[in-house]
Order: C-alpha cells, then structure tokens, then sequence
C-alpha cells in the first residue's frame, strides 16, 4: 500500500495559498493509485498449511484468482494416507484437482466454481526471474514455493501476486524477497479479548427480581434488563443485599435462577463452573463449550456431568486430538497402537482417577466407573478414530478442543445424530499444533458463530481450582 499522505509542514500564506492548488492535484492522484491499487486484481498463491487447514480454501478468495504450486502437489501426496482430518483434507483437495483437470491441462487458467468467481491453476515451474530462495534459504519444498510465487510476479507484472500461508516463518521470508505475503483470513477471529464469555455480573438489579427468583425459581427478563440477553447466558445478579444465579432460559424466555449441583461427587467451587455444570446437565442444551485456563476444572467438570447422566445416554466418550510431539508422527513411538496413544489420552485418565478416588474401593460408584470400561460404556478414544462415525444417543466429551481446525469442529458436530451432546473443552490460548492460533482455531470458531443460539452454551472459566500452586504458574510465570 502506498504511505499515507502527510500532513504539510507549515509555510507563509503566500506560500500556502500558492501551494494549495498543487497539493490538491497531489492528494486527488494519492487517492486515485490507493483505489486503483484496491481494485486491482490479485493472484493469491496457496501454501499447502492453507490446504491442510481448509481444503475448499481455494473457493474463498472472491473475484481474484488462485495459483497452486506444483510443490504444494507433491506435499500433499504425503498427507493422502491416514485417518487424522488433515488427511481428509488432503484428500478431498487432491480429488478437487482431480475433477476440474479431467477435460484440461492444469497449466491452464480454470474457472472456480461460483458467480463472480476467479481462475486457478498449477504453477509448474518454481525457477525464479528475480531471486532464489533456494540459495538463500536452502533447497526446500518451502523455498521452491516462494520461488513459484516470485516468478509469477515476473511473468505477471501487471497483478498484485499475493503468498497465502500459515507459516508465520514463510511469511517473514516473503517479505524479505519483497514478496507480499498473509495470512489465510477466513474462519478467523478479529476480537479474541472480546470473546463471547457467555456470562455477566450485574449491579443494583431491583430486589423484587432477586426475590422472585428465591421463591418462584424465575422472573421476567424486562426486570432486569431491557432487552433479551443471548440465549442460555449466565448472570450473577446483586442488589444492594443479596445475590443470585440465574440464566436466560431460551425456550421459555425467562430468567430461571441456577442452584449448585454436584455430579457424581464433584462439586463446583465458584460462580463459573456452577454454570457450566448447569449448562452440562442441561437435556435441552445439546452443545456445550468450556474453555479456560489450566486447572480450571474443564475436563472434570465434562467428564463427571457425563457419569452423572450416564443412564440417559447409551455411550460416553472422551476424545482428544492427538498432537505428535516435535511434528512427528504417532508411529515414531515404541509399542502397539494402545501403547502409542496412552501418553496422550493420559489426562483424560487422570480426570476419571480423579473422580474414582472420590469413593471407597468397595463402594458401588467406584466400581461403577470399572464397570463402564470393562463394557465400553466409557471409552477414551483418540478424535480421529470418530470421524466417519454417526454419533446417536451419545455424550461426547472433545477435549483440547484449541487444537482442532473450524473445520475440523463443523466434521464433528455434524456428526451428531439423535440424544446427542457434544461438549468442547480447552484454552484457545495454549495451542500445540502448528499454523493455528487463538484466532483462528477451532474452539475460538465455535464460540464466536454459535452464541446466541437455543441449544448452545458456552462457559469460560476464569479461576483455577486446581491448587494453589497451578494458579501461580498462571498468574505469574
């Protein structure tokens, strides 16, 4: 973008009167290249990490049109085998491919598909007229990338070629070729510090309304607030003597005051996970999303609502997303396919000894809890072993939620069939896996387009309940 106009500096009114007419000119051409340069058309060169997040990414770029670097092909061709979504996600791009080259060369500009829609098509060769990167990087799939994206701009001066990329490294390499480069915008949230919270405190509520929700367990929304609130939103409403826990019930379109309750032996400790548990308990809320901090009782809260309603449900499951440590995959690890995912599914294990120990050995909750393993009533499963799977009569616990793309959250959630509740939990600011951050990971999607609806909920959980020490760690380290 061109800089800014700058104000100029102060002269004699002579020479500003005789100046004006000439700085007019200037501004109306300033004006003229900025909106020209807002209309020009663009060439956006897709990173394979966009594909991998979003294979229908290259529909998304409006009028403008998409190139693909054959290197991105040949990267992809690793991903197409496996049963994590980004597999999926290869796959489903390469089939893409596939079907708009049946009847053409790649080399050649395609129509996308859509009204107002741009062209694509393969970059083959990744030589560049100006700079290689490969010299001054090194020779990697990277690098042949950004070679691609510079000798598009040598062989078409007269669009603005743009490198669309997760890697925040790619793109700082751009850069330094003067390659503009960004990052892939859709599904990502602009206000992560105003994200919906899903609940709020309110000051000098009338005490007629308090009281009412003491004796009658509800009370008109017009007496305390002016206009309906999201629905399922939590309050913590005071006067000047008393307060209350209420929510916003969507069906009936009142305020209902909210109780403590414990599940399976789990008591809430604060205002926050006293409404979460609500939320989890709820028949007619059928999705759920916690997040917070470590050691703010997430999971627990999750999984002991889940034992709670146990007989309401035919299966409880509790998956996560396996991230490989230092970008490897599982197979690195020693052991069967049991042995390998243990490491990672050994939090949710810790939550369910957590619960267990709650009670005596010879008491029948503890054996309970044995009892749902043994019968695969309760299974703690990797996420991808539940894609493709229709989930009916189901209560399915999704932890480290933060990890998993929009996607990603739209593939489960649609998977849900008939007395099914899916619950996401995590912390949208402590993310494993690579090109997602707080707002662009799934979670943060979730919490951001599915507020405001009847049969969602959401809950963000400030105080951590964990110990004293973990909440040392949050706050000060």
């Amino acid at each position: 973008m061109p800089n800014p106009i700058k104000a100029p500096k102060a002269k004699s009114d002579k020479a500003i009167n005789g100046s004006a007419k000439t700085a007019s000119i200037k501004v109306t051409k300033t004006t003229k290249s900025k909106a020209s340069e807002l209309n020009l058309k663009k060439i956006f060169v897709l990173d394979t990490s966009v594909i991998l997040y979003d294979h229908s990414a290259i529909q998304n770029f409006q009028e403008h049109d998409v190139a693909i670097p054959i290197t991105v092909l040949e990267e992809l061709d690793n991903f197409k085998k496996g049963n994590d979504i980004k597999n999926f996600e290869a796959r489903e791009f390469i089939r893409f491919i596939d079907k708009k080259s049946s009847e053409h060369k790649l080399q050649e500009w395609l129509p996308l598909n859509g009204k107002n829609k741009g062209c694509f098509t393969v970059l083959m060769s990744d030589a560049s007229g100006k700079v290689d990167a490969t010299k001054i990087f090194g020779d990697k799939n990277d690098h042949r990338i950004l070679n691609s994206a510079l000798q598009l701009q040598v062989d078409k001066p007269d669009k603005k070629v743009v490198l669309v990329t997760k890697d925040i490294n790619l793109r700082l390499k751009a850069r330094a070729l003067n390659l503009p480069a960004e990052d892939y915008e859709t599904g990502k949230i602009q206000d992560v510090a105003g994200l919906y919270t899903g609940n709020d405190t309110i000051e000098d509520v009338p005490a007629q309304a308090i009281n009412q929700l003491y004796e009658q367990g509800q009370s008109e929304i017009g007496q305390v607030l002016s206009t309906p609130p999201a629905d399922n939103h939590f309050y913590i409403l005071k006067s000047y003597k008393n307060s209350v826990l209420a929510y916003y019930n969507a069906a009936e379109k009142q305020l209902e005051r909210v109780d403590k309750q414990s599940a399976f032996g789990i008591k809430p400790r604060n205002a926050e996970q006293t409404f979460a548990m609500h939320a989890l308990l709820n028949p007619s809320i059928k999705l759920v999303s916690v997040q917070g901090v470590a050691g703010t009782g997430k999971t627990l809260l999750a999984l002991a609502t889940a034992l709670e309603q146990r007989r309401d449900y035919k299966q409880i499951y509790l998956a996560r997303p396996v991230v490989p440590l230092s970008n490897k995959d599982i197979g690195y690890l020693p052991g069967d396919i049991k042995s390998k995912l243990n490491p990672y599914m050994e939090p949710l294990w810790d939550n369910l000894k957590y619960i267990q120990n709650q009670f005596a050995e010879s008491s029948k909750e503890y054996q309970k809890i044995r009892d749902m393993l043994d019968l695969e009533k309760l299974v703690i499963t990797p996420l991808a072993y539940i894609r493709g799977r229709s989930l009916s009569n189901i209560y399915f616990i999704v932890d480290e939620a933060q990890n998993l793309t929009p996607h990603e959250v739209k593939t489960i959630i649609s998977r849900a069939g008939e007395n099914t509740k899916i619950i996401f939990t995590g912390d949208i600011y402590q993310i494993d896996t690579p090109y997602l951050d707080s707002q662009s990971n799934g979670l943060s999607y979730l919490i951001d387009r599915a507020k405001n609806h009847p049969l969602y909920a959401h809950i963000t959980l400030l105080q951590g309940e964990r110990s004293e020490l973990a909440n040392l760690a949050n706050e000060l380290l």
